[in-house]
C-alpha cells in the first residue's frame, strides 16, 4: 500500500453545518470555504461536482434518521506522499460526508482560557483542516478543568478563538470578534453574524473579555451560545439580536 498524505499528515479539509428543515444552512459558504481550503493545500477539486456532493449530502440527512442534526463533509488528499513512496500518482481527491445530532448545550456554559497558543503564522492558521489535533486538545484539556470550551490567544496575547468555535462580546452596546488576522477559526456562523449584525472584527487582548457586557460562542454544533460564566466570574444574562440570528 502506498501512504497518501490525508493518511500521514492528515491533508485534507473539512466543514461542519447545521441542518435546518432537512437542508444545510448556509451551503453557499460551506462550499466556499471547502475549496478554498483544499486550494491551499494544493488539493485538486476541479474533478469534484457541488451538485453531486450536495445530493450526497441531501440523501445522507434524509436517511439519517435525525430531527436535530449537523453534517460534515471531508475531502481527503489521496495522493502518494513523496516522502514515503517511490510512485508519485496524482489520485483524485475522496470525499466523505458524516451526520450526527447536534451537540447538547449545558444551561450553564463555562468558559476558560486555554493554555495552548494559536500561531497566528501558521500556513492553515484559521482553515478546517484535518489536521485538527491543537483544538481538540484545547477542547480536552478545557473539559478535563470543568469547562465546556476555552477561549485561546495567539502569539501575539491576541484573542482568537475558542477551541472549536467563534467568540464574540458585547461592550457599549456594540457587538465585537477577532480579526482573521488574529488566526481565529474563520468560521461560516461567524461570516453570517458579522454580515447581518455589523460586529466590529478587531484585535484585542484578554483585558477585553474582562470588561465585556456579555461573551457568546457561535457555530454550526452550538448554534450561538450565550457564556454564563469566564474563569470562575459570573456573567448577566444579556438579551441581544444575536441569540436568535441563528434559525432554530
Amino acid at each position: 500500500m502506498n501512504p497518501d498524505l490525508h493518511q500521514l499528515y492528515g491533508s485534507g479539509v473539512f466543514t461542519t453545518m447545521r441542518i435546518i428543515n432537512g437542508e444545510p444552512w448556509l451551503w453557499d459558504k460551506h462550499w466556499r470555504r471547502l475549496i478554498h481550503g483544499a486550494a491551499v493545500l494544493g488539493i485538486d477539486t476541479s474533478g469534484l461536482a457541488e451538485a453531486n456532493i450536495r445530493r450526497d449530502l441531501n440523501e445522507r440527512i434524509r436517511t439519517s434518521g435525525l430531527t436535530s442534526v449537523k453534517a460534515r463533509i471531508t475531502i481527503n488528499d489521496e495522493r502518494n506522499s513523496p516522502l514515503w513512496s517511490a510512485e508519485h500518482h496524482d489520485v483524485s481527491p475522496s470525499v466523505s460526508i458524516l451526520t450526527a445530532p447536534l451537540r447538547e448545550v449545558p444551561t450553564r456554559f463555562r468558559l476558560g482560557i486555554s493554555p495552548f497558543p494559536v500561531n497566528s503564522r501558521s500556513p492553515i492558521a484559521g482553515m478546517k483542516t484535518c489536521n485538527y489535533l491543537d483544538q481538540l486538545l484545547a477542547l480536552r484539556t478545557a473539559m478535563a478543568g470543568g469547562f465546556d470550551e476555552a477561549v485561546r490567544l495567539n502569539e501575539r496575547g491576541h484573542l482568537t478563538s475558542a477551541a472549536m468555535a467563534n467568540i464574540f462580546w458585547l461592550k457599549d452596546d456594540r457587538i465585537y470578534t477577532p480579526a482573521l488576522s488574529t488566526g481565529c477559526l474563520a468560521g461560516t456562523t461567524r461570516e453570517f453574524v458579522c454580515e447581518n449584525l455589523g460586529a466590529s472584527e478587531v484585535e484585542a487582548d484578554l483585558e477585553e473579555l474582562n470588561d465585556a457586557e456579555a461573551l457568546f460562542l457561535t457555530s454550526a454544533g452550538l448554534g450561538v451560545v450565550r457564556i454564563a460564566d469566564l474563569e470562575g466570574r459570573e456573567l448577566a444574562p444579556v438579551d441581544h439580536d444575536i441569540l436568535s440570528v441563528v434559525p432554530a
